[in-house]
């Protein structure tokens, strides 16, 4: 019974197995199944997208950063005369708009550089008075957006070498003195940068004096005198000094071309001498082996001795010694000199019309052919037209006694002016300008006690001298006479200023073997600039001044 039983009743144990291999029913997803699908195949298509854009911003930003400018700008190689391509440079002075769409390549300093955005740099390129606007603009294949960064990063007073396009102003553009056209950059290179902060700006030392600019309610950086002088190669960059220095040039050059019209030859005297020429107080002593010698104070023997060798008439530029400690406006230790010296065939006033004639000549021609120069410094240093007498009434010349009454004439009391000092010659100066128009006049025969041993006595007054000074603007430029040629009155007017005639025996014996008549005059170069151009303080008319109180540089 119990087997029948399970035989109908089998347990699971007794159930037959599947068959193997029988195919399972496909399971069917959940909606939220296909839900989470779906979010992930379209996280997946954005982040495949975001991939795609990411990489073609990287593509598009490799392609920026290509610098397909980058032979056209730098620093250049140090010039170590490595090659010599022979390239045409122009200077910027001759830019002009004919010169349209021509290219030129020249070398300059960044006077100032100002960058407008990122794809524009706006640079002032000067050379020596002149400067022009030049202009670097962002161009696909020829400026990149880095050489365009490169160049508004230069230090101004860099030097470059420049390239570019000249093309016509849209206006004139005020900040240049080329200003009718402006220079599109192609190539810009570095040849000389800085290496240590500017003292000052060239701008800042280019600017008017303090009451010019203070007249316009601007505030500018005013750059001392003392200042300047102790760091002068950069206060020498100046529009101002690059002219001062080209007149400066313009006198020297003009007074050896009318000389040299004249018949003089130049000379070239020693400055080391045994004895004074002037007077000792104001001579330097120096050592020399065991014994001593002293700086010529102008080359006064030297031209005697020439007109006794029987040279006629013979000049010299060079320097001038004066042991003066004299901290004034218009003196310095050491100047220029410009001597002249020549045989007189009648009388002393051949010599001082034909030093008459040579400042006439420099006058006339400084203005006919230095009138850029003129101009420029007078944007700093504003002044009156130097003026002088032209036409048949010629140069003012009057007397000392005449100069003396016209002083008289305007309060000064008469026992005071037995010599014109500094603050009377100025006033003189205001008074012949007022009266007589002009800032330029020659005052003849001096008392023989202001003037040195050699001077010719008159010979019909012995207390006044043959002798001339010529005054620019109220102060004297050049002091001369007729100088003695007889050996014993020369001996004799030695003994009176206390000079020891053995002391110059040299000297003294050019005269015992025969002179002819003489006179001359000295000149000193960086007052007759100085007072053409007004520039009130001698320092600034001389390239490294040497005064009581500078050496350096």
């Amino acid at each position: 019974m119990a087997d029948s039983e399970a035989i109908q009743n089998p347990t699971a144990e007794q159930q037959p197995a599947a068959a193997e291999g029988a195919p399972e029913a496909p399971k069917v997803p959940s909606k939220n199944e296909l839900k989470k699908r779906a979010k992930e195949e379209e996280k997946a298509r954005k982040a495949a997208e975001k991939a795609a854009r990411q990489a073609e911003l990287e593509a598009q930003k490799a392609a920026a950063e290509v610098d397909y400018a980058k032979e056209f700008y730098g620093t250049l190689p140090l010039n170590q005369s490595q090659s010599r391509p022979r390239r045409e440079r122009v200077q910027i002075a001759s830019l002009n708009p004919n010169m349209d769409g021509q290219t030129v390549l020249l070398r300059a300093r960044v006077q100032t550089s100002r960058a407008q955005g990122s794809k524009m740099v706006f640079l002032n390129l000067r050379q020596r008075t002149d400067s022009v606007q030049a202009l670097l603009t962002v161009a696909p294949e020829k400026v990149s957006k880095q050489m365009a960064k490169w160049a508004a990063g230069l230090q101004i007073e860099s030097i470059v070498l420049a390239e570019g396009v000249v093309k016509k102003a849209p206006e004139f553009i005020k900040s240049a003195t080329v200003g009718d056209v402006e220079l599109h950059l192609t190539k810009l290179h570095l040849i000389s940068g800085l290496e240590t902060i500017l003292p000052f700006t060239v701008d800042d030392a280019n600017r008017p004096e303090p009451a010019e600019t203070e007249a316009e309610d601007v505030q500018f950086k005013r750059v001392l005198l003392d200042t300047r002088l102790n760091n002068r190669v950069v206060d020498l960059r100046t529009q101002t000094n690059q002219a001062v220095f080209r007149l400066q040039h313009a006198i020297g050059h003009l007074f050896r071309e009318y000389l040299d019209g004249k018949g003089f030859t130049e000379i070239h005297s020693p400055k080391l001498q045994g004895a004074a020429t002037e007077s000792g107080a104001s001579v330097f002593q120096v050592s020399y082996f065991k014994g001593k010698a002293f700086l010529a104070q102008s080359p006064q023997l030297a031209k005697q001795m020439a007109i006794a060798a029987d040279f006629e008439r013979v000049y010299e530029i060079g320097p001038v010694f004066r042991a003066e400690d004299s901290n004034t406006h218009r003196h310095m230790t050491e100047f220029i000199g410009l001597d002249l010296e020549m045989a007189i065939e009648e009388h002393y006033h051949e010599v001082m019309e034909l030093l008459d004639g040579l400042f006439l000549h420099m006058f006339r021609s400084l203005k006919e052919k230095y009138s850029k120069e003129i101009e420029t410094v007078r944007k700093q240093f504003p002044a009156d037209e130097f003026k002088w007498r032209e036409g048949p009434e010629g140069t003012l010349k009057l007397s000392f006694k005449e100069a003396v009454d016209l002083l008289v004439e305007d309060g000064v009391p008469r026992e005071d002016l037995d010599d014109i000092d500094t603050t009377n010659e100025k006033r003189l100066g205001r008074i012949v300008r007022a009266k007589y128009d002009t800032d330029y006049f020659i005052i003849d025969k001096f008392p023989m006690a202001l003037r040195p041993f050699y001077t010719m006595p008159d010979p019909e007054d012995p207390t006044l001298s043959n002798s001339y000074d010529f005054f620019m603007r109220g102060e004297e430029i050049l002091s001369g006479a007729q100088r003695i040629h007889d050996a014993k009155l020369l001996a004799e007017q030695m003994r009176g200023k206390g000079i020891d005639p053995a002391s110059m025996s040299s000297y003294l014996d050019a005269f015992k073997l025969g002179c002819p008549p003489h006179g001359g005059g000295g000149i000193g170069l960086e007052r007759v600039l100085m007072l053409f151009l007004k520039l009130n303080n001698i320092r600034r008319a001389s390239l490294f001044p040497r005064d009581p109180k500078r050496l350096e540089p």
